[in-house]
């Protein structure tokens, strides 16, 4: 049986190895339900979006922390059952003994470096220069197309090469127009859980489309409409020529 010091260093470990101390609150609040917890109620119990407390708790059972299951009674009203988080042996009185086999992705650990950085800046200093670099990794990612970087193409054939090579760095990114505006809207954010608690880094996101349209295209606008800091599940990026 394992001690409850033992169980309180398994938790540190899954702090350390995920890198988030909320991450690490919400895995004791999932513990101590034996019956699991749902993105909602542990929204609730936090005071976090719905969409925030789901990545936790998403991340969680990435790493084997919890198993995932459906409701078998769906809440009233509810679309579909929600899916319940149980850590695997959960209860106020148990223990569990835990095996960690994730290892700390030195990616993770850069960008949660750079976040925390950028926090000690003012907060419009830390988003232009969190544009800045975006731009310039921007422009490189452009010339790493070759020729075709320098052919003759629409503005929007332009965007459609920059979704094209943001998915190809994780973005899982396309171009659409709506409501009269072209964007960028990207499935997937590759900076991981560093970009919900250290929402300038998103800067980097809309710079990256700046430089590679400047590179491909020419001179062009481009805001932020919706990420995922702000509770959404999508990062959408405007753009005006």
């Amino acid at each position: 049986m394992t001690s409850r010091t033992d169980f309180a260093s398994a938790v540190s470990a899954i702090s350390a190895a995920l890198g988030d101390p909320t991450r690490r609150e919400i895995y004791l609040f999932a513990h101590s339900c034996a019956e699991g917890v749902t993105a909602t109620e542990t929204a609730e119990h936090f005071e976090l979006h719905p969409n925030v407390a789901r990545h936790h708790l998403d991340k969680l059972a990435s790493g084997g922390y919890v198993e995932v299951s459906t409701a078998t009674t769906p809440r009233p009203g509810a679309g579909r059952p929600s899916k319940r988080y149980r850590v695997n042996g959960s209860g106020s009185g148990s223990t569990t003994a835990l095996t960690f086999e994730t290892p700390l992705r030195r990616d993770d650990v850069l960008v949660t470096l750079l976040g925390r950085a950028l926090a000690m800046l003012p907060r419009e200093h830390a988003e232009r220069m969190a544009e800045e670099v975006g731009v310039e990794y921007g422009r490189v990612m452009a010339s790493s197309l070759g020729d075709s970087a320098h052919v003759e193409r629409s503005f929007r054939d332009a965007l459609h090469a920059v979704a094209e090579a943001l998915t190809a760095h994780g973005f899982a990114a396309h171009a659409e127009k709506r409501e009269g505006k072209l964007r960028i809207v990207s499935e997937h954010c590759p900076f991981g859980d560093a970009v919900i608690e250290h929402p300038v880094i998103c800067a980097v996101d809309r710079g990256m489309v700046k430089g590679m349209l400047e590179s491909l295209w020419g001179s062009t606008q481009a805001d932020t409409q919706s990420s995922l800091p702000m509770g959404d599940t999508k990062c959408v990026t405007t753009v005006i020529a």
